[in-house]
């Protein structure tokens, strides 16, 4: 029996390299091998990196395989800043991996889309990124409707290294909503790294909470959803997850699918905290693990 309830299987995009952890490539390949390996292995997605680092990460995966005796064929998610041109040379740079999705970073999603149908095998999930400031009123409702008709998910910026990436519970709201009400599927990243809604001690930035994202990817109403976004109580979030039904899961993972976190611990301890997941045998994660 997993240890892993269906609500939070591979919903932890492993993007240990990315700000602000910054883990070395070198370190983040046996890292994730680990994760990949633990009780908790169930709920961790691929290890995410830029098309820029590669290289890097083939000879950090060869150099993992060689000092193991054998390591599973690493399982890849292709971040692509620069856009479509940068598809066609990652995805051939990524040819020693399995690669378990596209995330493309775009200011217009009709050529991103096109880009993709061309290049993409269609095996392959992708993921659609606009900068925040083009979903806006009406560019919104537009965006979503060119990939609506596509077979890509959106993706979304939830949080960064400055206080003006973290969107507020509205902003956020209307573009979960707006996913609803289209039955159009999401991942979301940055800022992620806890349940619940939070103010973070060390720079006042104020984080959305995972269990707040799960709880508002079921409403059509963007009010409803401002509000589950706005909870800090993890005891409100808790029983709320506990009371959802089977049809209830499967509606939120159908729209939220995963969000990348430089730590996969983090959110797992959380969990456990919360006791929403019991540990498997293993030790149980603490932030700590990832640094």
């Amino acid at each position: 029996m997993s240890t892993i309830p269906p609500l939070f299987e591979d919903l932890f995009d492993d993007a240990a390299v990315f700000p602000p952890g910054n883990l070395p490539v070198a370190e983040a390949v046996p890292a994730h091998h680990a994760h990949r390996s633990a009780w908790y292995a169930e709920a961790v997605g691929p290890l995410l990196c830029g098309a820029g680092r590669l290289d890097e990460l083939a000879a950090a995966a060869a150099a993992t395989t060689a000092a193991g005796g054998g390591a599973p064929v690493l399982r890849v998610g292709l971040v692509l800043p620069g856009g479509s041109a940068e598809l066609g040379p990652a995805l051939a740079a990524a040819s020693p991996f399995e690669v378990a999705g596209v995330e493309l970073a775009t200011r217009d999603a009709r050529e991103a889309v096109a880009a993709l149908d061309l290049l993409l095998p269609t095996h392959i999930p992708a993921a659609v990124e606009l900068p925040r400031e083009l979903l806006r009123g009406d560019a919104l409702d537009e965006v979503l409707d060119v990939l609506v008709d596509s077979p890509y998910r959106a993706k979304f910026r939830t949080g960064g290294v400055v206080a003006g990436a973290f969107p507020d519970e509205d902003e956020l709201a209307g573009f979960l909503t707006g996913c609803a009400q289209r039955g159009l599927p999401y991942k979301c990243t940055a800022g992620l790294h806890h349940a619940v809604r939070h103010t973070d001690p060390a720079t006042g930035f104020e984080h959305h909470g995972f269990l707040n994202v799960l709880l508002a990817a079921r409403e059509t109403d963007r009010a409803a959803a401002a509000e589950l976004l706005a909870e800090r109580s993890g005891d409100v979030l808790a029983k709320a997850v506990r009371e959802l039904t089977e049809h209830q899961v499967t509606v939120i993972r159908n729209s939220f699918t995963a969000f990348g976190t430089c730590s996969i611990t983090e959110p797992l301890a959380d969990l456990v905290a919360l006791d929403l997941v019991s540990p498997g045998t293993g030790p149980s994660p603490t932030p700590q693990e990832d640094r």
